[in-house]
């Protein structure tokens, strides 16, 4: 069972960065899409940034100017660049990858915190 194992959560200051990133712990063959999700405390999930096989990314507005995605369908990784963090992006990030037939793989998780 091929397993997305994510890296790169932490601790950090209000202004400061980090950098996720997301592995297959196995083969994925056709992959579509690959996203970054969170969820923080007592909030709904949602989609953060999407980059699309051929290129194409998406951001929320909220993010939009301060996070970058980026990756490699073909290995497959993706990777969230965070700067200019702010307490309101404290949340548990996951990462999800969906086939070109629907099939989808979700990561454990990756706690962020942004905090004085």
């Amino acid at each position: 069972q091929v397993q997305l194992v994510e890296s790169g959560g932490g601790l950090v200051q209000p202004g400061g960065s980090l950098r996720l990133s997301c592995a297959a712990s196995g083969t994925i063959f056709s992959i579509n899409t690959m996203r970054w999700y969170r969820q923080a405390p007592g909030k709904q999930r949602e989609l953060v940034a999407s980059i699309s096989s051929g290129g194409n990314t998406y951001y929320a507005d909220s993010v939009k100017g301060r996070f970058t995605i980026s990756g490699d369908s073909a290995k497959p990784t993706v990777y969230l660049e965070m700067n200019s963090l702010k307490s309101e992006d404290t949340a548990v990030y996951s990462c999800y990858f969906v086939t070109n037939r629907g099939r989808d793989y979700w990561g454990q998780g990756t706690q962020v915190t942004v905090s004085s």
